[in-house]
């Protein structure tokens, strides 16, 4: 007992502690290399690379393109003389015009290392899969064409969507219902704009319309949103409307469309989504009480009929090390990223 308590087994306990100590740092330690292999479903198909919006273009404060193909591929190369650093990676390469389907596979197969995640493709993650959410900042709603006049349609449609069932079944109970333009954590007062659907009221408002004026073509773009888009539908046939779902959304009576939230300023936000969405500019607002007036205002006669809140979600390689790539408003933040196996 004496011998395990001599100075040499001291020192010898310590030097093994600092040896453990140091391994487990360099296990985990960043390093400068690694490829980081993006998917997304966004086809960017202007002939240069994008400069404003979510995604790509935030890159460029730490990446410098190296490679654009339009509507395909892209390749950034870590910028040596980037204000913040050297970023941990050497390249990001994204392929563009990935179904999310495929998107899912390839990052279960081990192909990729970054992926976007609809409602359906989340459900089927392993509970162990690392997933990067940000907030609610893709707005969903119903935009209706000049030629839906009758504001009684309008606000009948509107009264006859049952977001909380869209919202716990098909969309897996991602965001948040909503009957604002702006997410309640920007605003604090979406809560006001009431949600719940309304089916007595909606039937009242649509037996007043004759028979032939109460069809409409319903616009959707997004083979994703889809199954949204024909549950919406059919609230609408409960109600007594005639909707029928087609392709060609821009010459549908009303079109679903998402419009991403493009600022933390709630005044800059609602501007942003207010020409998005085509609908005039919202009077300034000084303080949350004009605020709320300036998007009350704007939803006046259901022209515009907000649905939900979505946050962008992505499905991320166990081999990605680092703090969530992801900000808030979903801009890629992949400079402190590192790939495990990367060069040393």
């Amino acid at each position: 007992m004496r011998l395990m308590s001599s100075p040499w087994f001291a020192v010898r306990n310590l030097a093994l502690a600092a040896l453990a100590a140091a391994t487990a740092a360099a296990a985990t330690r960043p390093h400068y290399g690694g490829t980081l292999h993006v998917e997304i479903r966004q086809s960017f198909e202007t002939p240069d690379p994008p400069v404003t919006g979510y995604g790509m273009p935030n890159l460029a404060r730490a990446f410098a393109i190296t490679l654009w193909e339009a509507g395909r591929r892209a390749v950034y190369a870590a910028d040596e003389n980037a204000p913040g650093g050297r970023p941990f990676l050497d390249t990001v390469e994204i392929e563009m015009a990935r179904p999310l389907r495929d998107q899912s596979i390839d990052l279960e197969l081990g192909k990729t290392d970054v992926v976007e995640l609809g409602p359906s493709e989340l459900r089927r993650q392993p509970a162990r899969r690392k997933v990067w959410p940000s907030a609610p900042v893709r707005l969903v709603a119903l935009v209706f064409g000049p030629r839906v006049e009758d504001a009684r349609i309008r606000e009948a449609l509107a009264l006859a969507v049952d977001r909380a069932a869209i919202h716990n079944v098909l969309l897996q109970r991602q965001g948040e219902v909503s009957a604002a333009l702006l997410p309640q954590w920007l605003s604090g007062y979406a809560f006001l704009f009431p949600a719940a659907a309304d089916s007595a009221r909606a039937r009242t408002l649509v037996a007043g319309i004759p028979v032939a004026a109460r069809a409409i073509s319903f616009g959707v773009e997004d083979p994703a949103a889809r199954p949204i888009a024909e549950r919406i539908a059919l609230n609408a046939r409960d109600v007594g409307l005639a909707v029928s779902v087609v392709p060609q959304a821009a010459a549908a009576g009303v079109r679903l469309v998402e419009v991403r939230i493009g600022s933390s300023d709630p005044a800059l936000a609602l501007a942003g989504i207010a020409v998005s969405l085509g609908l005039p500019e919202p009077a300034r607002a000084s303080s949350p009480e004009a605020l709320y007036a300036a998007e009350r205002a704007l939803l006046e006669g259901f022209r515009v009929v907000p649905l939900f809140h979505l946050p962008d979600v992505y499905g991320v390689n166990p081999r990605v090390k680092g703090r969530p790539g992801i900000a808030p408003l979903g801009e890629w933040r992949f400079e402190n990223l590192w790939v495990e196996g990367g060069r040393p």
